[in-house]
């Protein structure tokens, strides 16, 4: 379970022996944007070795990966990571289903290389072009190690020509679209970073408008976004407490040969259970230390 996917620089040595205390669910160690590209190899080797001598068992590790190309960067950030067996790769600027196919197919290379069990590491699509945005649902269904989109909006509104803002109505058919694909495909979807370290009223409408679209989770630039994330994807006592008395008054309809049920003067339908089982087993994760608090 993961509500909170901070980014940290893949060349910062000091942010990644410490990404499992910032408070995230998930760390992301960014090979791509965070990092130079007179940086790359050093920053390649530097994530190899932090993983290959830290435990993070506590949190989960995402590589992002630098984009298919030509250069071959994105096969040496995998041939140096993928034997330290992260959780998830990221892969940066998905276009369509080939795309995430072939960085599939040479994940599955490595992991054979080093007697990985195959789909082992799991593949993040980041969603952040126009064409990308229009073959979400294809990406999300190209392979079985596909396990979550995620949009990127900065990328994205330079594509599409527009303005990136703080209220975010210029990525709301995004937003949308790439919820509705990944859900489709019975995977997560992770949302963009609120890009304003210092508005701390910002980040918490932000992440909880992302919350009311469906979002998974959301990604964070700064470790003081982290905790704003997590409240927003996090039930409240009240949601808690109101799936409860909905499951129990399932049960009792069911003990008493009841068809209908209702709570509260509404009628309990199939909808409402199932979100309610939702949120208690959201409940359920977090007390049990799959996320932090």
């Amino acid at each position: 379970m993961k509500r909170s996917l901070l980014f940290l620089p893949g060349n910062n040595p000091n942010l990644l022996i410490n990404g499992d205390v910032l408070g995230a669910d998930a760390v992301i160690f960014d090979l791509e944007d965070a990092v130079a590209p007179d940086e790359k190899d050093a920053a390649r080797v530097l994530v190899r070795n932090v993983l290959g001598a830290l435990d993070f068992s506590a949190v989960e590790v995402i590589v992002r990966i630098n984009p298919v190309d030509d250069s071959g960067m994105w096969k040496l950030d995998l041939d140096e990571v993928i034997p330290l067996k992260p959780r998830c790769v990221l892969a940066t600027k998905a276009r369509d289903a080939d795309y995430a196919r072939a960085v599939s197919a040479y994940m599955g290379e490595v992991e054979a290389r080093h007697g990985i069990p195959a789909g082992t590491v799991k593949l993040i699509a980041l969603i952040e072009t126009a064409i990308g945005l229009e073959n979400a649902f294809s990406i999300a269904a190209a392979d079985p190690r596909v396990s979550a989109l995620f949009l990127g909006a900065e990328d994205l509104t330079v594509d599409l020509r527009s303005a990136r803002t703080k209220s975010g109505e210029e990525i709301s058919y995004a937003r949308g679209r790439i919820v509705a694909a990944a859900r489709a495909a019975s995977i997560d979807v992770y949302d963009t970073p609120f890009t304003d370290i210092n508005d701390d009223d910002g980040i918490t409408r932000d992440a909880t408008l992302a919350k009311s679209f469906g979002f998974s989770g959301k990604a964070a630039i700064s470790p003081r976004h982290v905790g704003a994330i997590n409240r927003a994807f996090s039930p409240t006592q009240d949601e808690v407490d109101y799936a409860r008395r909905v499951l129990e008054a399932i049960e009792e309809a069911k003990a008493q040969g009841k068809g209908a049920v209702s709570l509260f003067g509404k009628m309990i339908d199939a909808p409402i259970v199932l979100r309610a089982q939702q949120v208690i087993a959201m409940d359920a994760a977090i007390k049990g230390g799959t996320a932090h608090e």
